[in-house]
């Protein structure tokens, strides 16, 4: 392992002397984009091998997945942050999920707040507030899972 690391180093040194990179989607944040991209500020493109040494960086050091949960090294921190158990009970009980929303009450909406960890001081509140967004929420009739929860999550945080 330290013959490979050390061979990936002395690759990604090279590189250093010879790419271009600029910001770069395919490898996104972390501390590779930071340590690779300021090396060679000039550039307007990234090469394979710059990519390479950015993205193996960023697995070695695990730095991508704690800057997108912090918000550095380049990572934008997420802004909606969804347990999996509301998403899994929106996902089972989606129809029930739509007509206690449309009413304002119910005891799905009820339990869906409660995965959603909304304070029982804001909820009466805020089911009026999903209640007069209902159409910006199931914005179609196949509608999926995942996107209901983002649509409640935006009308939420309106």
């Amino acid at each position: 392992m330290k013959k490979i690391l050390l061979l990936t180093a002395a690759v990604c040194l090279i590189a250093a002397g010879s790419a271009f990179a600029g910001a770069n989607s395919n490898t996104g944040c972390g501390l590779g984009s930071i340590l690779w991209t300021e090396l060679h500020e000039s550039g307007s493109g990234a090469s394979l091998l710059v990519q390479v040494c950015e993205a193996t960086t960023n697995g070695t050091f695990g730095t991508q997945t704690f800057g997108i949960t912090t918000g550095t090294s380049n990572c934008e921190k997420a802004s909606r942050i969804v347990k999996n158990e509301a998403f899994e009970f929106a996902a089972a009980n989606l129809d029930n999920l739509a007509k206690d929303i449309a009413m304002g009450k119910g005891e799905t909406l009820s339990t869906f707040a409660e995965l959603m960890d909304i304070p029982a001081a804001q909820k009466a509140q805020i089911y009026a507030k999903l209640q007069a967004n209902f159409s910006h929420i199931f914005t179609s009739r196949n509608i999926e899972a995942g996107k209901v929860v983002d649509n409640i999550v935006t009308v939420i945080n309106s």
